[in-house]
């Protein structure tokens, strides 16, 4: 028995050691298995990190910038004025100029040290100066260098939007060399300490985190270096699981195998998130510097260099503006890691600490700060330039806005409405309002407003509300007249008698005036000063329709004109910016120019793009053109916008024309002086009588800005063309005819006899 118990065991033995070499064969191929699958796995996975990373092109939003402020010996500035607007461009008041962006100010003087920019006419470089001040004026600019007189400065233009990509992501884009030292510093101190000796991974790091993880039961701690936090932020979800955390740390090592430290740190600080604006995310921190201090990444001191190092812990809890003492004691938390390891001294610890987050209150630039006027920029691009070329990232539009005329604009608009609601007693909101203001002569859109909230823009009438311009269509017909100068002159005599007109189905149209009088005989001039709808009407009819329509036409109207005899009293739907290219026409001497919102877009490189020509056309003879201006004086003298001549004595002359339409729906005016136009309407949108006749309202509203701004007066510089010539002074119905006035005329047709009337 013991025998055969024996060699049943020595015949088992040889199958035993069989299954033991099968199980470590087994092994060995499913190591190697393994070890081959990882192998793929790492090279899948660092073929993709490379692609990834060289292809990496983040995308940037076309940058939108108002007009530059431009500085120079005599230009109307008082001290606080000019202080105001460095304020506003975010220039820091300092004792000492130390860097780009800060200025210092005493009795007369402020030296400044301006920012470098690159305009569409070339790149400038930032430069101290010194801009002295006397009686309301620049006196004279000296550079602070050389002491040479400087002729003119250009403040970098305000940043008022951005034309963002589809995912609403936001970033200025930095390169290495841009990156400030202390950024450099405060990520080393404050992220990872060993940066510039790891191969991407912290062993001592990993070694610590996983300890405390183990201890809290779940992934607190990550250890990530600067290299893994790109990686995470880059490639991978935010979940916290250890196999997240392996292949976080495997791309590392990947990463710092291929790529520098210096091309590694620049996409740090391009990629990382640091805070959120409504639906965009803020990512890097050349777009945090502007989010949160309004300034360039290169001009934060180290206190606030601090702060946006400190919220890359976390953006959201350490946000300055909803959680200040979170966020300041995070911010100092920085600064004593920066002076314990001998980053900072300290004294420049203590001072940094002392001071406030100086955030501001909000962002000094969003996607809608100006909407209405961005929206007419986003069409401008599209009609003036190449879609091909606008798909470029990183676009700069340099527009024509005129940030200060548009917040007086705006102002204007609110506060205006604001008190004719009430005066009306009107529920508050109930009336609208839209206005262009442009430079006439060379057709630049300085300002648009396109609802009385300037934070939206659901419906832009300015651009999109076709109205019945009522009396703003006149001048039309009385330069229709005055084109036919041997017939036609400024005191030709008109009839004002009543008016009955057939019209189509046996119906009639008997066209009133305002006062629901006739006036019988009267001169020209006074007619449009008056704004009179029967002799209007008359005038038209005796020129033809079809001339007065292709005068529209000349004006720049594009919208269809109805061939009614309606059109002459302004039942014609025009939009405020329409009215705007009419009136620019006339403002400017006969030249039609197409309104204009963009002076340059230029592409990231700093080139300017090939844009569509903008033509220029003379379609009124100057001479005509001037006879007009000169009647719109008139209205402005003696006429329904008399007011503003007691009101802007000093600003005189100047041009305008109220309109109002029936059951005083729509309030319209349009006025000009030298270099300024603006059109105004008033109105509602469910089309109810609005109770406002064109100098009750729209011409409130322009006479509130203008006060303001306070435009050169009309030249009324006349063509060699025209002369002078006195007459009885029939401006006014009341005139007595003793007193004489002196009246233009086309040279060739000088008037032989006028009756006074």
């Amino acid at each position: 028995m013991v025998k055969k118990r024996k060699t049943s065991q020595k015949r088992k033995s040889p199958t035993k050691k069989k299954k033991k070499s099968l199980l470590r064969l087994w092994m060995v191929q499913f190591l190697v298995i393994l070890i081959c699958v990882f192998l793929s796995y790492c090279i899948v996975m660092d073929f993709q990190i490379r692609k990834e990373f060289e292809g990496k092109r983040w995308s940037v939003p076309a940058r939108v910038y108002a007009q530059p402020i431009e500085l120079y010996a005599g230009r109307k500035f008082e001290q606080k004025e000019l202080i105001d607007q460095l304020k506003t461009a975010a220039y820091q008041p300092v004792l000492k100029l130390t860097s780009p962006g800060q200025f210092n100010s005493r009795a007369s003087v402020i030296d400044l040290y301006t920012r470098q920019f690159h305009y569409w006419d070339g790149f400038e470089q930032a430069k101290k100066i010194r801009i002295q001040l006397s009686n309301g004026h620049i006196s004279k600019i000296t550079a602070l260098d050389n002491k040479e007189t400087v002729q003119i400065v250009r403040l970098s233009p305000a940043l008022i939007g951005k034309i963002f990509p589809l995912h609403d992501e936001d970033r200025v884009l930095i390169s290495y060399k841009e990156i400030p030292n202390s950024l450099i510093k405060a990520l080393i101190a404050v992220e990872d300490r060993h940066y510039f000796e790891h191969i991407g991974i912290d062993p001592l790091g990993i070694l610590r985190s996983l300890f405390k993880n183990l201890l809290a039961g779940k992934i607190s701690q990550g250890g990530s270096t600067l290299t893994q936090q790109l990686i995470k932020n880059m490639f991978l979800s935010r979940e916290r699981t250890y196999t997240r955390k392996l292949n976080e740390m495997l791309m590392a090592l990947m990463l710092e195998y291929h790529y520098s430290k210096q091309s590694i740190l620049a996409a740090y600080v391009n990629e990382i998130y640091l805070g959120q604006n409504g639906a965009r995310s803020i990512h890097g921190f050349g777009t945090a510097a502007e989010f949160y201090f309004s300034k360039p990444l290169n001009e934060l001191n180290v206190a606030e260099i601090s702060l946006l190092v400190g919220l890359v812990k976390g953006a959201s809890y350490y946000n300055p503006r909803k959680n200040p003492q979170r966020a300041l004691k995070r911010r100092n938390l920085v600064l004593t890691l920066l002076h314990k390891q001998e980053f900072i001294s300290a004294s420049e610890l203590k001072r940094a600490s002392a001071t406030s987050l100086a955030v501001t209150k909000k962002p000094n630039w969003s996607s809608a700060k100006y909407p209405a006027y961005l929206d007419l920029v986003r069409r401008h691009i599209k009609r003036d330039y190449q879609i091909d070329d606008l798909r470029n990232e990183g676009l700069q539009i340099h527009t024509t806005l005129d940030v200060e005329k548009q917040e007086i604009a705006q102002n204007s608009v609110d506060l205006s409405l604001s008190k004719l609601d009430k005066d009306r007693r009107f529920k508050a909101g109930t009336l609208q309002s839209a206005l262009v203001m442009v430079e006439p002569h060379n057709a630049e859109v300085l300002a648009l407003v396109g609802d009385r909230n300037k934070h939206r823009n659901a419906f832009n009438r300015a651009l999109d509300a076709k109205r019945p311009i009522g009396s703003l269509v006149k001048p039309a017909v009385y330069m229709t007249a005055l084109d036919r100068a041997k017939k036609y002159n400024v005191l030709s005599s008109l009839d004002d008698r009543q008016l009955v007109l057939k019209q189509a189905k046996n119906k009639t149209w008997v066209p009133k005036n305002y006062d629901h009088r006739s006036h019988g005989k009267i001169p020209l001039v006074r007619s449009i000063a008056k704004s009179y709808n029967i002799s209007t009407v008359r005038l038209g009819m005796a020129l033809g329709l079809e001339n007065v329509i292709q005068t529209l036409k000349n004006l720049g109207i594009t919208s269809p004109i109805p061939n009614l005899p309606s059109i002459l009293l302004g039942s014609l739907n025009l939009s405020p910016y329409e009215v705007t290219q009419m009136y620019q026409t006339i403002a400017s001497g006969g030249l039609q120019i197409r309104l204009k919102s963009i002076r340059a877009v230029l592409d990231k490189e700093g080139q300017p793009l090939r844009r569509y020509d903008l033509a220029v056309k003379e379609y009124v003879k100057p001479e005509t053109a001037f006879l007009t201006q000169y009647l719109l004086t008139e209205v402005v003298q003696n006429g329904t916008a008399k007011r503003l001549i007691r009101e802007l004595p000093s600003l005189m002359p100047l041009a305008g024309k109220t309109g109002t339409t029936n059951a005083l729906r729509d309030s319209w005016f349009a006025g000009f002086g030298d270099r300024l136009l603006a059109v105004v309407w008033v109105g509602r949108d469910d089309n109810q009588t609005a109770k406002l006749t064109g100098s009750t309202g729209a011409m409130q509203i322009w006479l509130d800005m203008m006060k303001k701004i306070k435009p050169e007066p009309l030249s009324l510089i006349a063509p060699e063309e025209i002369e002078w010539y006195e007459f009885p002074d029939m401006s006014k119905p009341d005139s007595s005819c003793t007193q004489t006035k002196a009246y233009p005329f086309v040279k060739k047709y000088p008037p032989e006899y006028v009756n006074c009337f």
